[in-house]
């Protein structure tokens, strides 16, 4: 069988995506191909690495790319991670399953490191439970 790809989608492609693509990477194993893209990449959050790393996913090799990079390319799915990206998300051709999850912005938390840190966890618990649930419908 041949490799699934996945494009998770953000505005910024620097935290949610980016966790998005090591959480997919790591639970779907030799499955899926999976990418990350921003509509306005940014640089990757080291609070997203830092969190990660807590869960034993190493994402600091991982970098921003525009979107724009795969267009015309064939991805099984489109999962768009933050609404922005959702409406501004360019249409992907032939038979590509859009989907989107709607999470908050983990780099709009305030307050102390710990206190950011807490944010970006909550996020990347969520982003694994959505996994989670696509691995189950998609094997």
């Amino acid at each position: 069988m041949d490799k699934r790809r996945v494009l998770f989608v953000c505005t910024g492609n620097s935290a949610r995506s980016q966790m998005a693509e090591g959480l997919l990477r790591h639970d779907g194993g030799d499955d899926f191909e999976v990418n990350s893209a921003g509509t306005h990449p940014t640089a990757v959050r080291p609070e997203a690495i830092k969190v990660m790393d807590e869960i034993a996913i190493d994402i600091s090799g991982q970098f921003p790319k525009y979107v724009d990079k795969f267009i015309g390319q064939h991805c099984d799915y489109v999962i768009t991670v933050c609404d922005s990206a959702n409406e501004a998300c360019p249409v992907f051709p032939g038979n590509t399953t859009r989907l989107h999850w709607s999470f908050e912005d983990p780099a709009k938390a305030q307050g102390s490191e710990e206190a950011r840190l807490a944010v970006f966890r909550k996020i990347r618990d969520q982003i694994r439970r959505h996994i989670a649930a696509f691995l189950s419908n998609t094997r």
